[in-house]
């Protein structure tokens, strides 16, 4: 959920301190904005300059649902996290929502700011946001209801030794998508091409184009590789995916606090005529490059 090694206070649960504790510092963090885009929310503001004397040991990042008094956070905001650096990444979901963010510098004496000046965002509409026709996990920055997760890829063979093949509807995440989807350079899968199969059924054709969304929590860091998406034998995108911190082989839940984790987000339309009445065939299939660690993956018509 954000690029610091410090913990969150109370797991996002802890409210501002506010009146009661010691004399504010001085000023506050200026600068601070929020941009909405696709499963996030960046933030950053200028670097608090304290007295003479002082250091700052890190910066605590508010979040709260409704608007926000400028100077005074109350009980209306949560910690979201720590940060040692002027800038934050708030993992979200899918749907577009309105968000109030605020700032408070700590200085090693254990001193803080006043709260910055509030500033809103919203995050940009996923396609997940939309009705279902297919999927498989939840789109919440996690990979740990997978098979396999959070470290067992050296039982990929054993488990999946034609690669993956899952039914909506029938499978289970659990038992029969693995967590990670390895690519030719992998030597623990065999080192060759791996294509991972959903399959689901429709009662008619769209008439519509429908979307597909692919999250990743994490890939490799140096090797991403890429992928062709193919539905019903036919072509639908390409993709080179973005390396990664090369942890998600180990570690499931790219919003924890500290993580290292470095999602990414792919989501593309895909033409009504590929689809058909009875069932359908949608593929991902590794072409380049080592692992990929899955969020989760769909098709989705807009509601």
């Amino acid at each position: 959920m954000t690029d610091t090694t410090l913990p969150a206070a109370s797991a996002m649960a802890a409210t501002y301190p506010g009146r009661g504790h010691e004399r504010p510092l001085p000023g506050t963090v200026t600068g601070l904005t929020a941009t909405g885009g696709l499963a996030v929310v960046e933030l950053s503001w200028r670097s608090y300059r304290p007295r003479r004397g002082q250091l700052v040991d890190h910066y605590e990042v508010y979040v709260a649902e409704r608007a926000i008094r400028a100077g005074d956070l109350g009980g209306t905001a949560t910690l979201l996290g720590r940060t040692l650096y002027p800038h934050f990444t708030h993992r979200v979901g899918p749907e577009p929502r309105t968000r109030y963010y605020s700032v408070v510098a700590v200085v090693d004496s254990g001193a803080r700011t006043r709260p910055a000046h509030p500033v809103s965002a919203v995050n940009a509409r996923s396609a997940a946001a939309g009705r279902a026709v297919a999927k498989v996990g939840e789109f919440d920055h996690k990979g740990l209801e997978f098979a396999l997760s959070p470290d067992r890829s050296a039982n990929y063979r054993t488990a999946f030794p034609t690669g993956v093949d899952y039914r909506y509807g029938t499978s289970t995440a659990g038992r029969d998508w693995c967590y990670l989807h390895p690519g030719p350079l992998d030597a623990w899968a065999g080192r060759k091409e791996h294509t991972f199969t959903l399959r689901f059924d429709l009662g008619s054709a769209p008439k519509d184009d429908l979307a597909c969304a692919l999250w990743l929590i994490d890939s490799h860091a140096t090797a991403a590789g890429g992928a062709e998406v193919i539905l019903n034998e036919r072509p639908v995108r390409t993709l080179q995916f973005r390396g990664g911190a090369t942890r998600g082989s180990v570690e499931g839940d790219a919003g924890r606090p500290g993580t290292t984790l470095k999602p990414s987000y792919y989501e593309f339309p895909v033409a009504a005529g590929l689809f058909r009445a009875g069932e359908n065939v949608l593929k991902v299939h590794k072409t380049s490059g080592s692992w990929i660690a899955y969020d989760a993956l769909g098709i989705f018509a807009r509601e």
